[in-house]
């Protein structure tokens, strides 16, 4: 390798696209169709960098399978960053394989470090945690220590282990300075300010304040018998119900949770779980049927009996009853959080994140747009949608994650 594509490769790995180019902008070869690929990627020209990508690992040749890989492997990092997540995860792994054989240990790892971050895009932690389990920092740079501590962050973040999370970003911190890249170390300070903002409200006695992910993490291990509107369950210190498939009877336990120690009037009730704002007998024989159905599913954590006026919720253990709110009420909360990243999103890519269909994400999304709070580029296969964060709160409790079922 010549020292103009040596030079330009520094430059790179130090976060300095600019000096690359002036190596190898002229440079009409394989080599330095790549380097310019990724140098166009740094400074934020997706398309241009995957085509130049591509036009690289047509132009190596058989016997430069290492060089082929490492096209693969930023092709990939470009699909991640533009939200492409129905990018072929197979080609991400062949060429893992690929680097791994030919001992390029760096580029190997920073292969699973991409495929980690997708399956946390898309809500696969344990899958996310085992791939990540693989992989010892230590022996790599700085860089790649970084990258590996944001990963490990990102997982306790999603399972509320805000001390692990953390550490890992403190750890993530000394790493990003020690590489002196500005964009990670930009990243790792984006990173902390979800520790710092508020993520939930607690609403408790007919009042509410707003809690930081570590209030919350304590709330969730405390004696309390907490209604979870961030993720639909019921839950104590010792039992979890989800009711995310029940939205009537979760509608009526969090009417009961707000309104404890006391009772809810009838047709309250009715109003919070069917949307009605009057009520006639057919509705209250409904209400009987759907709070029969809800004692049935609290059983074990709580009791739900009739007052002279309405209903009223006991729990069996707990002495506090709290409801835990989303930092902002949005009908299309879990859209606007996935956007809340500032990257460009495809509704596919949406779909496929909250496990949805297509055509009810882009529902959300015409419905958002309406409302000017989310805006699209381009037209057809080609539109992306993208937002600016929401300013002083955390979408973290808004991001799909799996939960114990009892």
């Amino acid at each position: 390798m010549d020292s103009l594509i040596t030079a330009a490769a520094r430059a790179l790995a130090a976060g300095d696209p600019l000096g690359a180019l002036k190596r190898v902008a002229l440079r009409d070869d394989a080599p330095g169709f790549a380097l310019r690929g990724i140098a166009m990627a740094q400074l934020g020209d997706l398309v241009l960098a995957k085509a130049l990508l591509r036009r690289a690992a047509r132009a190596f040749g058989p016997k430069e399978a290492v060089a082929r890989a490492r096209c693969v492997v930023a092709e990939a990092e470009i699909a991640l960053v533009s939200r492409d997540l129905g990018w072929p995860a197979k080609a991400l792994d062949a060429a893992r394989v690929t680097l791994e054989e030919h001992g390029d240990r760096v580029n190997a790892a920073h292969a699973r470090y991409l495929e980690v971050r997708r399956l946390l895009l898309v809500g696969r932690i344990d899958e996310a945690e085992r791939t990540l389990a693989k992989l010892d920092p230590a022996p790599f740079p700085a860089a790649s220590r970084a990258a590996h501590e944001l990963v490990v962050a990102g997982i306790a973040l999603r399972r509320l282990r805000t001390r692990v999370a953390r550490a890992a970003l403190a750890r993530a911190e000394r790493a990003a300075c020690h590489a002196r890249i500005p964009a990670l170390m930009a990243e790792v300070e984006s990173a902390f300010l979800v520790l710092n903002t508020p993520a939930a409200r607690l609403i408790a006695r007919g009042q509410e304040r707003v809690l930081l992910l570590e209030e919350v993490e304590a709330l969730l291990a405390s004696k309390a018998f907490v209604v979870d509107a961030c993720r639909h369950v019921v839950r104590d210190q010792s039992r979890l119900v989800s009711l995310a498939r029940r939205p009537v009877l979760f509608a009526l336990a969090r009417a009961l949770g707000e309104a404890w120690p006391g009772d809810v009037p009838r047709d309250a009730l009715v109003a919070r779980a069917f949307g009605l704002k009057l009520a006639d007998e057919s509705h209250r024989a409904r209400l009987r049927v759907e709070l029969g159905r809800l004692r049935a599913v609290l059983r074990p954590l709580a009791d739900v009996s009739a007052t002279r006026r309405g209903f009223a919720l006991t729990p069996r253990r707990a002495r506090e009853v709290v409801v835990l709110a989303r930092p902002v009420e949005e009908k299309h909360a879990g859209v606007l959080a996935f956007l809340a990243d500032g990257e460009s999103w495809s509704s596919s890519a949406l779909a496929l994140a909250l496990g949805t269909s297509q055509r009810t994400v882009q529902r959300g999304l015409d419905s958002l747009a309406a409302a000017g709070k989310v805006q699209s580029l381009g037209r057809g296969r080609a539109r992306r949608w993208m937002t600016p964060p929401v300013p002083g709160f955390t979408t973290t409790l808004l991001l799909p994650t799996p939960l114990p079922i009892d």
